[in-house]
């Protein structure tokens, strides 16, 4: 029986017999945002089936994405769990709703080594150790020849109307990338900027860019991000300035790329229902690496976050059983 199904059972307030329902009396009906991308489907679905096979919850997956998703639990406290929510988009009211304990981060930090920023080939990396830092590789566009005027180096930003696409044409002047002989490169479409990595690495030519954690396409290619050399800036630079339009962003001061910050957000009726579930989701930790495998595997097999879910289960026990008891553990497995 698939998650979907029991999450429809708990609509419709059948439940298959006595023993259930006493296993269900533990945990309770526990609704879970799926959003809408994949590091997130696989977590979802993940949670899912352990806290259905593990804890003895009726597990309900509700589609969802990170505004929509974080007004949902504000204002109408569900769903009950965002696995995957990425703050810096609601920063400001998710604070208000913990202060008011309406809203609780049960996780931290559900993934490990994630974040934006400007990335190089891993045959790059390779190649030039010395280059290490963004403000190093800065100094020598020479070694990223742009195809359209091979005199100037080329950097890949956002598609435009992406929200990066912005930040990273301020980053752009804050640096003065074009003084040093850049050229910021649209690469017009998400597809575009995959395939000019993609191509690179395959070709064995360099590559610069942005691009984000985790991913399938990172973790296909062992791509290597770089760390600033510049001290974060500030949220003054970084909200009122970076983050904006250029003609609302008049000077950009140089900064590092701002932490991007993933928690798992519970509402405060979960935190009341929920029992031990409540010290799974605090131990529940995707390795970076792990992750960035997995969405290779969904990539490559165009797999569900739920054929995923049992992939990882499979898989990867010495990460997950880390996260629960062995008694929950053997209840996972025996149901895999």
């Amino acid at each position: 029986m698939t998650i979907r199904k029991i999450g429809a059972l708990c609509v419709t307030g059948l439940i298959a017999s006595t023993g259930a329902a006493m296993a269900a009396d533990s945990c309770g009906q526990i609704s879970l945002a799926e959003m809408d991308w994949a590091s997130a489907e696989l977590m979802a679905n993940v949670d899912a089936i352990i806290l259905e096979e593990g804890y003895g919850c009726e597990v309900e997956l509700v589609p969802g994405a990170t505004t929509t998703t974080f007004a949902s639990m504000n204002e109408k406290g569900q769903p009950d769990v965002a696995p995957e929510l990425w703050i810096n988009a609601v920063r400001d009211p998710l604070k208000v709703a913990k202060d008011a304990g309406t809203l609780v981060a049960l996780n931290a930090g559900p993934i490990t080594d994630l974040g934006e920023g400007w990335w190089v080939t891993p045959a790059f990396a390779k190649a030039h150790p010395e280059l290490d830092t963004v403000e190093k590789i800065l100094e020598h566009p020479e070694l990223f020849p742009y195809k359209e005027d091979e005199t100037k180096g080329a950097f890949y930003g956002c598609p435009a109307g992406w929200g990066c696409q912005l930040v990273n044409a301020n980053l752009f002047r804050a640096f003065k990338m074009e003084d040093k002989g850049w050229v910021l490169v649209d690469p017009g479409s998400a597809a575009g900027l995959d395939g000019a990595m993609a191509n690179a690495v395959e070709r064995g030519e360099p590559w610069f860019g942005y691009y984000w954690s985790p991913t399938a396409i990172i973790g296909k290619y062992n791509m290597v991000m770089l760390p600033f050399e510049a001290e974060w800036g500030g949220r003054d630079n970084w909200d009122g300035c970076i983050a904006l339009s250029e003609q609302d962003c008049a000077d950009p001061k140089p900064t590092s790329w701002t932490v991007s910050e993933v928690e798992t957000v519970v509402t405060a009726e979960f935190m009341e229902k929920a029992g031990p579930a409540q010290e799974y989701f605090k131990k529940r930790v995707f390795p970076g690496d792990v992750m960035n495998a997995m969405l290779v595997f969904m990539s490559d097999n165009q797999a569900t976050g739920e054929d995923a879910a049992y992939e990882f289960l499979a898989e990867h026990a010495d990460v997950w059983t880390q996260w629960v008891s062995p008694e929950i553990a053997d209840k996972v497995k025996s149901a895999l």
